[in-house]
């Protein structure tokens, strides 16, 4: 199933060309993850351009010697630059700092974490917790559920509210995703 999610993340071009740069961006335990790469899986389910209602794309990398929102500003700036030409929103987090602004943001607490993975592990879905970097795949939860749309609750980030939210969205874009409940 590894190959095969591969082939369907390689068919959104951004996500290709991200994947084609990824030695510039020179991030420690880098890993572009969430929405570029699930909703991808959808669109093409759906019959749908790879690229369809992706509004950003997603980059963790774990940097615990700075943890300062400029050091994180800065990356994002150098990223900006990189991927200028594809015109597509790309988000850069050092998953070493979220724990700083999480609980200000979704007013939920949020330990600190040790890895980008760990940070991917913390998806409000099983199904979306997924990365990819050009030299592995990371899917806690396998990729079965991904390819299913099955959608429920992680137990690692329980709040029902903002799964609610996160599900609703995409049920709107993807009618043939189905909500577990537990």
């Amino acid at each position: 199933m590894h190959g095969r999610f591969r082939a369907d993340v390689l068919a959104n071009r951004n996500n290709r060309v991200i994947l084609e740069r990824w030695a510039a961006l020179d991030l420690p335990d880098c890993w572009l993850v969430a929405g570029c790469l699930f909703q991808t899986v959808w669109n093409l389910q759906a019959g749908r351009a790879p690229e369809a209602d992706i509004k950003d794309y997603d980059l963790f990398y774990f940097d615990q010697t700075d943890l300062s929102e400029q050091g994180e500003q800065d990356v994002q700036e150098r990223v900006d630059g990189l991927f200028a030409d594809l015109g597509v929103p790309i988000e850069v987090a050092n998953q070493a700092r979220v724990h700083t602004w999480y609980e200000s943001y979704f007013g939920h607490p949020y330990p600190a974490l040790h890895s980008a993975r760990e940070g991917i592990d913390r998806f409000l879905m099983p199904a979306t917790c997924v990365g990819i970097r050009p030299d592995a795949i990371y899917a806690p939860n396998g990729l079965e559920i991904l390819y299913k749309g099955l959608l429920a609750p992680n137990s690692l980030t329980p709040y029902r509210e903002l799964f609610e939210q996160k599900a609703a969205s995409y049920l709107a874009r993807w009618p043939s995703l189905r909500v577990m409940t537990h």
